[in-house]
């Protein structure tokens, strides 16, 4: 194992100091905990907070998105594991503006219990909560269980778009209406390439055999639908395009927003020729691309691989992509 880190245990505040110490005028921390981080500017008085989290290891993802426009704060766990139901708790107390707050994040587990678990202690504080699960990929459950399905790269769409509606002051019931609504046109499908190495142990965190590829693999290395030999880059784009365009019933004349991501150690050149494919092969069914974003955005450590997420646009959810947003690791001016 090669990694730049000093000791493992200590990898997840030390990075976070990191941020900390690069944006100053971006985040903070509301307290001692190094594990909650919120906007500089939080609360926002009179307008809905937007509380995520999750493990690290998936950077930008979950604290990378705190910021204007994007979410009010962020409870931070372990590398895959879940943040606690008091960091959570924290991050509500922090971003909470006397509107109530939208918790939004993946659909796995851990985090569910403790989002539920942090909800009730802000019930006994007077914050209303609401809760909204990505779960965009949809290798993880058929199309007739989509509430069962794993969060990825695609809640990206969700945070730009509550974070757009809260700052211009939704009420918390429709910040979290225009959430529920960005997940269910969302579909996400990755492919992986060679496993992350955990920090604290030196291991992989799944196997996968040299020239062998895994089409469906989830963001922690979650079996996928099937392995097989490694396969071209064209190849690739039409197994994972051709499944979401299918998922989400897209017809001629469909506009979307169009999302390829790196999962921490595929370069940014190959993602660029995934795209190319994705492209021209919605072109090809009268698909109009939007908008487009190409770059790491959900990663997994060092995990090498891809997903294409795709929004099914209407007017409505590209005017709130479109809005101002602004963090550490993502703009939208």
């Amino acid at each position: 194992m090669k990694k730049i880190i000093n000791e493992p245990e200590a990898f997840v505040d030390e990075f976070v100091q990191g941020i900390l110490l690069a944006h100053p005028g971006l985040v903070k921390t509301p307290g001692d905990d190094l594990r909650v981080l919120v906007r500089a500017d939080a609360p926002q008085q009179g307008k809905v907070g937007i509380v995520t989290g999750g493990g690290s290891g998936h950077l930008p993802l979950f604290k990378g998105y705190v910021g204007k426009g994007l979410c009010s704060g962020v409870a931070i766990g372990n590398v895959f594991s879940s943040p606690s139901p008091e960091q959570i708790f924290e991050a509500t107390k922090a971003v909470d503006g006397g509107a109530g707050v939208l918790y939004l994040y993946g659909n796995y587990g851990g985090d569910v219990l403790n989002f539920d678990l942090a909800a009730d202690l802000a019930d006994l504080e007077g914050i209303p909560t609401r809760t909204v699960l990505g779960r965009d990929d949809v290798a993880s459950q058929p199309k007739e269980r989509a509430a069962d399905r794993r969060g990825v790269a695609g809640i990206l769409f969700a945070y730009k778009a509550a974070g757009a509606a809260a700052e211009r002051g939704d009420s918390l019931e429709r910040v979290s209406e225009i959430a529920e609504d960005i997940v269910a046109h969302t579909a996400t499908m990755g492919i992986g390439l060679a496993p992350t190495i955990m920090p604290t142990t030196g291991q992989p965190s799944f196997d996968l055999p040299d020239g062998e590829m895994e089409i469906g693999i989830g963001i922690h290395g979650e079996p996928g639908i099937r392995r097989g030999p490694l396969e071209s880059a064209d190849q690739i784009a039409e197994h994972l395009v051709q499944a979401l365009v299918d998922d989400l019933g897209l017809r001629s004349g469909a506009r979307v927003a169009v999302l390829v991501n790196g999962m921490g150690a595929t370069p940014l050149e190959e993602l660029y020729v995934l795209y190319r494919k994705a492209h021209l092969m919605l072109a090809d069914l009268g698909i109009e691309i939007v908008k487009n974003y190409v770059g790491e955005y959900a990663t997994s450590l060092e995990m090498a691989g891809a997903s294409i997420s795709l929004l099914h646009l209407d007017d409505e959810r590209l005017a709130l992509l479109e809005a101002p947003a602004k963090s550490p690791f993502f703009e939208e001016s």
